[in-house]
C-alpha cells in the first residue's frame, strides 16, 4: 500500500497521511489535492425571512446534494442593516447593502482569491436598493470573475432610466437567468438583451411523497373538511381579502370548507405598518361571520410542515394583485404537491396553467373565485385530472432538475475563456481566466421505501399511479422475480434481517406461479387469480427471469435461512424440467444467468451441460445473423439487449469456451457503439426498435435497458479490465440522475421509486415495479463496483 499525503494549497498543511501498516518509512509520494472551484452566491439568506433567501438556500442545498467534487459553494449574505444574524456555516461573507466599504472589500477579496471562479447573484429590485443602488454597478464591473445574475423580477415596458440600469447590469454579466419564458421575452424585447445570454430555469420545487390527504387532515385535526389554502409572507399585495369575500358563496354549496391562511406578516411590512393588514383580514372574517371557515397559521412554517399543509389542500388559491409579479415560489410549491390551482393572471400563471392544470381568474374578482372553487369542489374527478396534469407540468422544475440546469450553466460559464459579448467584459475576465469545472453526480442513498410500499403480503404490485401502488394492476412473475434478485443483492450488501421477510414473500410468489410441468404463469390479478393474459402472451421471458432469480438466490444459500434455500431448490428442480422447451433469445439468456449462479454452489456437470446447450443456440444465432456491419443475434435490436451478450460471457466463465467470450465481446461492443455517445447513454427506443439497415428512433428510453447495460458492464469490466467499461458504467448510471437528453432525474430520491420512462419532451412520472426494481439493481451494482 503506497503512502499518500494531500497538500492543502490554501494552508500549505499536510493532511490525511496514510502509511503502510507497521512501516516507519517516509512517504514516497506527495499528491497535491487541488481545491475545488468556488462559486459565490450573493443573495439574502436564512435566517432572514424572505422568498429569495429561501430560494437560495434550496438551490444551494440541491446543488450540494446533486453533485460532489465539482465545486465549492459559498454564500455572501446581503442584509439591509447591521443586525447580527446567526447564519449557517455556508455563509462565508456578509455585506450590508448600504455600505460602500463592504462592496470595496469584497472586490478585493474575490479578485485576489484564485479559487473563486464564478459569482452568482440573486437580483431583486430593493435587495441592493438601500443606497439608491449606486454601489452595485461599480461592484459588478470591478470584479474580474464571471458573473451570472438571476433576475427574480423583470418589469415590462420600463422607463428609460430603468432600461439603461438593467442593460448595464446585463452587460456586466456572463449569463442571465430568468424563471419564465415571458420574462425572457421581456428582457429580449423591452431591454434589447441578446437571447444568447438569457437562460430560462424555472423556480425550483420540492419533491414530495404525496401522502394520503385524509391521514394528513386527521394529523392536523381537520377531519371532514375540504381545504382551500394560500401561503407566504403576508402583505396587501396578496389580496387575501378577495378569497374572504368569495367565501360566503362557497360556503352555500360546501358547508365543510376551511380556508387556511398560512404564513406570518412580511418583516418589511411589520416595520412600516405593523400587523394592520392581518387585522384588516380578521375584521372581514368577523364582518362576514367566517370564524368557522377561516384559520390563520401565523408563523414562518417549517418546510416539512408547509409541504404537509399543501398535500392535504384540495384547492390552492393564488390571488396576487400585482400584474408584474413574474414568478411565485408559493405557486410552484403548491403545484408540486398536486394542488389544483386557481390563480390571478400573473405571467407565471399564464405560462404554466394550461392543458387542464388550473383556472385563471381576474385580479380582485371574488365572484369568479367563488365560481371556480365551487366548480372544482363539486367534481373530484376534475380535481384529480388537474392534479395529474399539474404534476407532469411542474415536476421538471423540481430542485434536483433546477440544480442540474444551474450546474450545467455554471460549468459552461466557468469553462469559457471569453464569457461576454463586449470588449470591456472580455478584458476583465482575461485577467484571471477560470480553470475547468467538471461535474460529478453524487450517488443518492439506497432507499427501499417505494419497494416496501409496493409490496403486499402476497407480492410486488405491477404498476403505480405516480408513487401510489395501483392494486388494480395486479401482480406479475416478472416483477416478483426482479424483486427477489434486487432484495437478494441488497441483503448481500446490508445483511439487514428485514430483507429476509421480502425475500421469502417474493420467493413464495414465484412458487405460486410454478406449474406442475415446470413452467410458470406470469399474470395474477388482485384476487390472486391467474388472468386470461397468461393464455394470450408469450411467457418465455418471464419463465427465464424466474430461473435467473431463483438461481441467484441459491448462489447466496450460505447466508440464507434453510427453509428459503429448500424452497428455492425445489422450485429450481422442477423448473429445470422445462428448460429444453425455452428457445427465445432473451429467455435463454436469463436461464444461462440463473444456471450459472445456481452452479456456484451446485458445481454440477449437468448444469454446465445445460448452459453449453443454450449458449450454443445463442452463438449459432449470432453466427447466422451477424455481418461485418451488424454484429448481433437478430435482424433487429429490441429491449433488454445487454442480457444476450452478458449471458454468453457467463457461459464462457462456466465453460472456458473462448468462442462464447469472443461473441460476447464483439456483440456487446457493437451494442455499446449504438447506445453511447459523448453525452452518455441513449438506449434503443421502445417505439420502433432498431432494424438492420435502418436508423434508430430518437426517443422512448426505459430504465430496464439502462439497468441491464449496467449489469453487463459490471461483468465485462471484471473479465476484460477495460477502463472504458468502467467509465460507461458510471455514465449509464448518471442517466438515472439527470445525464440524459432532458437533463432531468429519472430516479426520485424522495420516494425511492424510479420513473417509468424518458420520452421526447417529458418523463413518465409513474413509478412502477419494473423501473423501480431495475434502478435498485443498478444502484446496488454501482455501490459495489
Amino acid at each position: 500500500m503506497k503512502s499518500t499525503i494531500f497538500l492543502n494549497e490554501k494552508t500549505n498543511v499536510l493532511q490525511n497521511v496514510t502509511l503502510k501498516k507497521h512501516s516507519t518509512a517516509l512517504p514516497k509520494e506527495i499528491l497535491v489535492q487541488k481545491p475545488l472551484p468556488e462559486v459565490i452566491f450573493i443573495t439574502s439568506y436564512p435566517p432572514v425571512e424572505c422568498g429569495i433567501a429561501s430560494y437560495s438556500q434550496d438551490l444551494l442545498q440541491a446543488l450540494n446534494n446533486k453533485f460532489q467534487d465539482s465545486f465549492s459553494l459559498k454564500v455572501c449574505a446581503v442584509q439591509p442593516n447591521k443586525k447580527h444574524y446567526d447564519y449557517p456555516q455556508e455563509v462565508s461573507y456578509v455585506i450590508e447593502a448600504s455600505q460602500s466599504a463592504d462592496y470595496a472589500h469584497l472586490i478585493e477579496t474575490f479578485n485576489n482569491d484564485e479559487n473563486v471562479k464564478l459569482i452568482l447573484i440573486q437580483h431583486e429590485f430593493g435587495l441592493f436598493n438601500h443606497n439608491g443602488d449606486k454601489d452595485l454597478l461599480p461592484f459588478l464591473y470591478s470584479l474580474t470573475k464571471p458573473i451570472v445574475m438571476v433576475f427574480h423580477t423583470v418589469l415590462p415596458e420600463p422607463s428609460a432610466e430603468l432600461k439603461i440600469k438593467v442593460r448595464h447590469l446585463c452587460k456586466a454579466c456572463a449569463a442571465l437567468i430568468v424563471m419564465t419564458q415571458d420574462a425572457a421575452k421581456v428582457l429580449e424585447k423591452d431591454y434589447s438583451i441578446s437571447a444568447d445570454k438569457i437562460n430560462v430555469i424555472p423556480h425550483g420545487t420540492h419533491l414530495v411523497p404525496h401522502l394520503n390527504k385524509d391521514v394528513l387532515k386527521a394529523k392536523y385535526h381537520f377531519q371532514g373538511r375540504k381545504i382551500i389554502s394560500t401561503f407566504g409572507l403576508l402583505n396587501s399585495g396578496k389580496s387575501i381579502e378577495t378569497t374572504l369575500r368569495a367565501l360566503p358563496s362557497i360556503i352555500e354549496q360546501h358547508r365543510d370548507i376551511l380556508f387556511l391562511i398560512i404564513g406570518k406578516t412580511h418583516s418589511g411590512v411589520v416595520k412600516v405598518e405593523g400587523e394592520r393588514y392581518r387585522h384588516m383580514l380578521r375584521d372581514i372574517v368577523h364582518e362576514l361571520n367566517l370564524h368557522n371557515h377561516v384559520q390563520f397559521v401565523n408563523s414562518y412554517v417549517p418546510l416539512s410542515d408547509l409541504l404537509e399543509y399543501l398535500q392535504m389542500t384540495d384547492i390552492y388559491l393564488f390571488t396576487s394583485k400585482d400584474p408584474n409579479q413574474a414568478v411565485s415560489g408559493t405557486f410552484s410549491y403548491a403545484m408540486s404537491c398536486g394542488c389544483p390551482i386557481i390563480s390571478t393572471p400573473i405571467p407565471h400563471a399564464k405560462e404554466i396553467l394550461t392543458e387542464g392544470t388550473g383556472i385563471i381568474i381576474d385580479f380582485e374578482n371574488s365572484r369568479q373565485l367563488s365560481t371556480a372553487v365551487n366548480l372544482l369542489m363539486s367534481d373530484e374527478a376534475l380535481r384529480d385530472r388537474y392534479k395529474a396534469n399539474a404534476l407532469h407540468k411542474i415536476v421538471p422544475t423540481v430542485w434536483e432538475n433546477s440544480a442540474i440546469a444551474h450546474a450545467l450553466l455554471l460549468e459552461k460559464v466557468a469553462n469559457s475563456v471569453n464569457n461576454t459579448d463586449d470588449s470591456l467584459s472580455k478584458n476583465k475576465f482575461s485577467i484571471n481566466p477560470p480553470s475547468k469545472m467538471t461535474l460529478t453526480y453524487r450517488l443518492p442513498p439506497i432507499n427501499l421505501h417505494h419497494v416496501h410500499n409496493m409490496t403486499t403480503d402476497f407480492g410486488f404490485i405491477q404498476f403505480a399511479k405516480i408513487n401510489q401502488p395501483d392494486l388494480e394492476s395486479g401482480f406479475t412473475l416478472d416483477d416478483n422475480a426482479r424483486a427477489l434478485i434486487a432484495m437478494c443483492m441488497h441483503y448481500d450488501w446490508s445483511k439487514n434481517a428485514e430483507d429476509l421477510v421480502y425475500i421469502k414473500r417474493y420467493l413464495h410468489f414465484i412458487h405460486f406461479c410454478l406449474q406442475p410441468e415446470g413452467n410458470f404463469l406470469n399474470y395474477v390479478d388482485k384476487t390472486y387469480s391467474f388472468t386470461p393474459q397468461n393464455d394470450e402472451t408469450n411467457l418465455a421471458d418471464s419463465n427465464g427471469r424466474a430461473i435467473w432469480a431463483v438461481g441467484f438466490l441459491l448462489s447466496q444459500s450460505d447466508s440464507l435461512p434453510v427453509d428459503v434455500v429448500e424452497m428455492a431448490e425445489s422450485i429450481m428442480q422442477r423448473a429445470l424440467l422445462y428448460v429444453d422447451k425455452i428457445n427465445s433469445p432473451r429467455s435463454m439468456a436469463f436461464v444461462i444467468k440463473g444456471l450459472y449462479f445456481y452452479n456456484v454452489q451446485k458445481n454440477s456437470f449437468a448444469i454446465t451441460h445445460m448452459i453449453t446447450l443454450l449458449a450454443d443456440k445463442l452463438s449459432d444465432m449470432y453466427l447466422y445473423e451477424s455481418s461485418s456491419e451488424w454484429l448481433w443475434f437478430e435482424s433487429y435490436i429490441t429491449y433488454g439487449n445487454s442480457i444476450l451478450c452478458e449471458a454468453l460471457l457467463y457461459a464462457y466463465l462456466e465453460t472456458k469456451d473462448t468462442q462464447y467470450r469472443d461473441i460476447a465481446k464483439s456483440s456487446f461492443d457493437f451494442l455499446l457503439s449504438l447506445t453511447f455517445n459523448d453525452d452518455g447513454i441513449k438506449v434503443i427506443s421502445n417505439k420502433t426498435w432498431l432494424h438492420k439497415g435502418e436508423i434508430a428512433a430518437e426517443h422512448g428510453e426505459q430504465p430496464i435497458d439502462v439497468a441491464y447495460t449496467i449489469l453487463a458492464l459490471k461483468i465485462f469490466y471484471s473479465v476484460f479490465k477495460e477502463e472504458s467499461y468502467q467509465k460507461k458504467l458510471s455514465d449509464a448510471f448518471d442517466w438515472f440522475l439527470g445525464k440524459n437528453h432532458l437533463n432531468q432525474i429519472i430516479y426520485n430520491p424522495c420516494t425511492g421509486g424510479c420513473y417509468d420512462g424518458l420520452e421526447d419532451t417529458y418523463v413518465n412520472l409513474n413509478q412502477g415495479a419494473e423501473s423501480t426494481l431495475s434502478y435498485l439493481m443498478a444502484r446496488l451494482v454501482v455501490e459495489k463496483k
